[in-house]
């Protein structure tokens, strides 16, 4: 237990490297204070670019993937595997260098579940690209992909990992609050909108 422990506390701060601030910083900028204050690389693509943007989404993926990849480095049981990254996911959220403040855990969330569920993973990514290419709406994209996540975890992979699924997304949706309510006001950004 005191192995599973440490791991999900190990997991949790690798998940709060919040690369996005890390690279707004090198550019000059204070990610927090411009475009939507969120430190996700859909933020920096309105606010940075591209470049930095690719930069910031391969860190936050690489958080997640990092964090299962470990917790089966230690043949921890299924759960605790998708624990461990859901910790991964809480720090980015969370995370201790922002005051415990931080993003909304969906490039970290498809790290996580790149490993711990690759052909869930590939579902959710192409489910996600279909959204957002539709309705050029990223928020969106997170909502539909996640909220079929369990369903899609239920079907494709194992109902073992299921409780992980239905965790991950519950912390998606929460984050995604005040996109709910700009999207049901129509004032939400669309992707590639700079700021």
């Amino acid at each position: 237990m005191m192995k599973i422990v440490l791991l999900i506390i190990f997991a949790f701060i690798l998940g709060s490297i919040p690369f996005g601030v890390i690279i707004a910083k090198i550019k000059g900028v204070d990610l927090k204070k411009i475009g939507s204050g969120n430190i996700g690389a859909t933020n920096v693509l309105r606010s940075l670019g591209k470049g930095p943007a690719a930069i910031t989404l391969l860190g936050d993926v690489l958080k997640g993937t990092a964090a299962v990849a470990i917790g089966r480095y230690f043949g921890l049981e299924l759960f605790y595997e998708g624990l461990v990254g859901l910790s991964a996911i809480f720090g980015h959220n969370f995370s201790i260098f922002l005051g415990f403040k931080g993003g909304k855990g969906v490039a970290t969330s498809i790290g996580v579940i790149a490993l711990y569920a690759p052909q869930t993973a590939l579902f959710t990514l192409i489910i996600w690209l279909a959204v957002v290419l539709i309705t050029r709406y990223s928020s969106m994209g997170a909502l539909v992909s996640f909220g079929l996540l369990p369903v899609n975890m239920a079907i494709f992979d194992s109902k073992e990992k299921l409780p992980v699924a239905i965790l991950i997304t519950v912390f998606i949706v929460i984050r995604h609050r005040e996109n709910i309510r700009r999207l049901i006001d129509g004032t939400e950004r669309k992707v590639g909108q700079r700021t």
